[in-house]
């Protein structure tokens, strides 16, 4: 009779279970947060077949739907660009104006999105709504505007938003948060005082898109994406996949 070969005896032993892993507070945190509560989301049914041929008269009916639905600050996305190395960057900004153009925002010419625009400029704009569940994404080249357009933009905004702007600096290292204060108090000072002074790095900004996609959320989801692409002189459309 052949006995089977001996095994060393630590090898023999049966190795023991590991530890169970534990998630943190953070992600137990996470997973106990729901998307799109009952009790604050909407989400309501989309036709694809019955949206338009273009997307801009969308966006504004969807736009103005999100607002009334009570959709905190709806104005505000998502802008990506990419630095000279084809880095992205991401941060959210406003709004400006969407047109048959595009969408239109606004920024210091000097800022690190600024800087990243003149060098590469094409970028990528997100919105989310989640009272309705609903997202668009736009993509496209971007243009600038004439300094004319850029000046009357600021000068219909706020005191605020002028004195921010006259500040300056945008995306510069600073110093001391009180060097932020004395140059803060100068330039409201300033705002005030003339309101119509000129800021000539404030800079307005076209997305024209090449593609724009929106995003209607489903309970069992069975999310609805529509996609715009340029297609010519106009716009071909197809449903994705969620």
């Amino acid at each position: 009779m052949i006995e089977p070969p001996s095994r060393p005896e630590a090898q023999a032993q049966a190795a023991p279970d590991p530890a169970p892993v534990r998630p943190s507070e953070f992600v137990q945190a996470l997973r106990g947060l729901r998307v799109w509560d009952p009790q604050v989301s909407a989400l309501p049914l989309f036709d694809p077949a019955t949206a338009p041929a273009e997307p801009v008269s969308l966006f504004a009916t969807w736009f103005g739907e999100v607002v009334a639905a009570g959709e905190v600050e709806p104005h505000t996305m998502s802008l990506a660009t990419a630095d000279a190395e084809g880095r992205p960057d991401v941060r959210t900004v406003m709004l400006h104006d969407v047109d048959a153009r595009g969408w239109h925002f606004a920024s210091h010419a000097g800022s690190r999105k600024g800087r990243q625009l003149a060098h590469r400029p094409y970028a990528s704009l997100g919105f989310y709504w989640p009272r309705l569940g609903r997202q668009v994404r736009v993509r496209g080249p971007v243009t600038v505007e004439p300094a004319e357009v850029a000046h009357a933009d600021l000068h219909t905004r706020s005191t605020g938003a002028l004195a921010a702007a006259l500040v300056g600096h945008q995306s510069e290292v600073l110093s001391s948060y009180e060097e932020l204060e004395r140059a803060s108090e100068a330039a409201w000072a300033r705002a005030e005082r003339e309101p119509d002074v000129p800021v000539p790095s404030w800079t307005a900004y076209v997305v024209e898109p090449d593609e724009v996609e929106f995003f209607q959320g489903d309970a069992r989801r069975r999310h609805v994406r529509l996609d715009y692409r340029r297609d010519g002189g106009g716009w071909a459309t197809e449903l994705l996949w969620p």
